[in-house]
């Protein structure tokens, strides 16, 4: 059976965008309640009967969650224009190792607003 797990962490930060036209609202210093969408897929081991404990892809998630929470992103390496895109990549990016079943990661840094990243093609 062929499944994929969902497990999200929140984050408190502020950004600000500087390749957004001047003017722009994003370009000014300003802070969103992100969460973020971890989502591992794969076969589920039959004898098993899961994929991966959830726990493991919290304990992936936490160092990153504190990198990131009630920071400036913009003052984080990697992180010098984070727009949503820039910041699913980034947390992508250190994750995978840790977890090589990742299948997506979900940014939303509003209720109405997010952004899937799921690797490189």
């Amino acid at each position: 059976m062929h499944v994929e797990l969902t497990k999200s962490f929140t984050f408190e930060a502020a950004h600000s965008l500087p390749t957004f036209p001047e003017g722009h609202k994003c370009r000014r210093l300003h802070g969103h309640s992100f969460c973020v969408d971890v989502c591992v897929a794969g076969e589920v081991d039959e004898q098993l009967c899961y994929l991966v404990d959830y726990g493991e892809i919290k304990a992936a998630c936490e160092p990153i969650r504190k990198q990131l929470d009630h920071y400036h992103l913009n003052e984080i390496a990697g992180l010098e224009n984070p727009t949503a895109e820039v910041l699913a990549r980034w947390i992508w990016n250190r994750l995978k190792p840790t977890l090589p079943l990742l299948s997506a990661v979900v940014v939303r840094e509003t209720c109405t607003s997010a952004c899937t990243y799921r690797g490189e093609a």
